[in-house]
């Protein structure tokens, strides 16, 4: 699998196992690594701040022999990578520059020295005091380094032989995403260069530093990577100094983090007695994507204070993915399962709350299937009114048994609604859906759409005229999976006066009731009512039941798999991604649970389905947004009814 031609480019930061002020040492071991990571395909490596001399050479570093040692250094890896030249290597070292002394990166690849980027926030505090040794290279802008010359004169000229050195708007260009570099400091200040840098285009960031070991440092560093990598709408690759530098004040440890978007992607082993080196596949497509979104996104800077520099890499084609998809991207992580559905709860609830005070109703009307959708809802409804202080008796819950209903589901739909204390209604709908055949014409042996349909909107109907009746509002039952394929009779349970589950996927529908049953019932039986509703498989129950009394008509038979089309809707929703993208990662993600075919099956279907039920997505109720992925057509996803799905369909092909 070539991975660049999904979106995706490999990197990696590494901390090496170096001697102070032992260039040699430094250079074969970064050598050594190198040599591992192009083992691994990487693509972009990043090591920390000065590393070819080490960070804590003190005053050594005003020593012209370290000086010309680092810069034969530099020359060796040159040569040494010349016979790689699929990787771009970033190394840190002093770089003499007339009358300073600057701590540069040098951006290295087979076809040599890129380029120069000076640390801009030289730090001055505590226990560090690098202007005793460093200038900012806040100054050095749009100039050139003769690299031929033994004393590296400062010049505009542009000559091949020039390389280009800024700490303002040097971007490097590569096949498959752009890169911009900051040091250590740079990135602990109020506005770090890499903000302006990823205005300006770059995808990545990439940080050498030297940042010591204190209490509670290594959490706060986190937190800084993960936030500015969400900031900036970018991956930060960050590589830190390792403990093999001088303990003489201060101790390192080697930190190595690389993070996407806010998520933290990879972390090194900090303390580590050998060379560390993580890697990660970047999601550049998905970057782009939300960039291309944030109509705020424009460049702070005009093009004249932005200078580009294209680099060659090539393509990788490894046989393994540094990155991991989840199959079920609406699920929260175990880490914030209960924050987070909780708060996806407390929206749902506090949305209808102000829905009934707004409207002034202080009733509601809602249908019980014993399904997972109508117990969803029915437990936002009773939260609500507890919120408001109505009594649970002004819900009324009304179960419609019809020709598909099964003794399992009408059990717990009564069950259910007993056990919260709300009215119970039961309006069976056999005689007035029979009856409607007749006056329409249709033979109730045609088991076909009709059939279905008119006993959703007989359902729907009785549901409208009754909250008419008693002054109350209808709290639609219907999910997001299901307004995505068009899974809802229009004018039926597709209706309604209040969507409380608009926005929230069949897969986080099921984890919100699994949630409530283990976490938020105080009786034990409506523990277990909740869990036997879990158990039970999704059905409209629009047909006959089977000889045995259960349930004949199951959803997923002829939808396909819904965690399918919850990971399908997150990716093309969320990140914009092509047919090819989705059915490359939906086979990362559920490996060994799919096969490929089934996938492209299932994926195709997502595809006709979402594009020709558009129609009722453009008139669905009022809802809460509860994530990232709406369906609103007053909020996330506007689309003509009319677009077609022909150029998505024949990519899969």
């Amino acid at each position: 699998m070539n991975i660049n031609d999904y979106g995706f480019l490999r990197v990696a930061a590494a901390s090496p196992k170096l001697k102070v002020a032992d260039c040699d040492h430094n250079t074969e071991e970064i050598k050594r690594v190198i040599k591992q990571a192009q083992q691994e395909d990487v693509q972009i490596l990043c090591f920390p701040e000065l590393c070819l001399t080490a960070y804590s050479c003190g005053d050594l570093f005003f020593q012209k022999a370290l000086q010309q040692k680092a810069l034969e250094s530099l020359s060796k890896l040159v040569r040494f990578l010349e016979e790689r030249p699929s990787i771009i290597t970033i190394v840190g070292l002093p770089l003499h520059i007339k009358n300073n002394l600057y701590n540069v990166a040098a951006v290295l690849s087979g076809e040599g020295i890129l380029g120069f980027v000076p640390k801009t926030y030289v730090p001055n505090n505590n226990e560090y005091y690098e202007k005793r040794w460093f200038t900012s290279g806040n100054d050095l802008t749009d100039l050139t380094v003769n690299i031929e010359s033994d004393k590296f004169d400062l010049t505009v000229d542009s000559e091949s032989s020039k390389v280009p050195i800024s700490s303002k708007g040097l971007i490097f260009h590569t096949s498959f995403g752009n890169f911009g570099i900051e040091i250590c400091e740079d990135l602990w200040m109020p506005v770090p260069p890499s903000s302006a840098l990823a205005m300006q285009g770059a995808d990545l960031i990439f940080n050498l530093s030297a940042s010591n070991e204190l209490v509670g440092k290594n959490r706060y560093r986190k937190s800084l990577v993960r936030q500015q990598s969400g900031r900036c709408n970018a991956a930060y690759i960050y590589a830190s100094a390792g403990w093999h530098e001088s303990t003489t004040d201060m101790v390192f440890s080697g930190a190595c983090l690389i993070a996407e978007n806010g998520t933290l992607l990879a972390e090194s082993e900090r303390f580590s007695p050998v060379s560390e080196l993580i890697i990660a596949d970047i999601d550049i497509e998905a970057l782009r994507h939300d960039r291309l979104k944030n109509t705020n996104y424009t460049s702070m800077t005009s093009s004249s204070e932005t200078t580009g520099i294209d680099c060659y890499i090539d393509f990788v084609t490894p046989d393994k993915m540094y990155r991991s998809f989840n199959p079920h991207p609406f699920i929260p992580s175990k880490e914030t399962r209960d924050e987070s559905l909780s708060e996806v709860f407390n929206i749902q609830t506090h949305g209808l709350a102000k829905r009934l005070l707004h409207t002034g109703m202080e009733k509601a009307t809602i249908g019980i299937s014993g399904g997972l959708d109508s117990t969803l809802a029915l437990l936002v409804t009773v939260k609500a009114f507890d919120l408001l202080g109505l009594p649970r008796e002004n819900i009324h819950g009304i179960t419609m048994p019809g020709f598909g209903t099964t003794a399992r589901t009408y059990g717990n739909a009564v069950a259910l609604m007993r056990s919260l204390g709300v009215t119970v209604k039961e309006i069976p709908i056999v005689d007035a859906v029979t009856q409607h055949f007749k006056d329409i014409g249709h033979d109730a042996d045609n088991h076909d759409v009709t059939y279905e349909n008119s006993q959703a909107r007989e359902r729907t109907q009785i549901l409208m005229d009754y909250a008419n009746k008693i002054g109350g509002l209808v709290v639609g039952t219907g999910n997001m999976s299901e307004l995505a394929l068009g899974w809802a009779t229009y004018n039926g349970d597709h209706m309604s006066m209040y969507g409380v589950n608009t926005s929230v996927p069949k897969t986080l529908v099921a984890t919100l009731v699994r949630w409530i049953a283990d976490t938020r019932t105080n009786e034990e039986a409506s523990g277990n009512i909740l869990h036997d509703i879990l158990d039970t498989p999704f059905s409209p129950e629009l047909l006959p039941a089977g000889k045995d009394g259960g349930i004949a008509q199951k959803t997923e038979h002829f939808v396909g798999p819904y965690e399918l089309h919850d990971f399908f809707l997150h990716r093309m929703l969320r990140y914009g991604d092509s047919p090819s993208r989705i059915r490359f990662m939906a086979e990362q993600a559920f490996a060994g649970q799919y096969p490929a075919q089934e996938i492209v099956k299932w994926l195709k279907l997502f595809y006709r389905r979402f594009f020709a039920q558009q129609f009722k997505r453009s008139c669905m109720p009022d809802g809460p947004k509860v994530g990232s992925v709406n369906l609103s057509p007053r909020a996330d996803w506007r689309m003509p009814s009319d677009a077609s799905a022909d150029s998505w369909l024949a990519e899969l092909e």
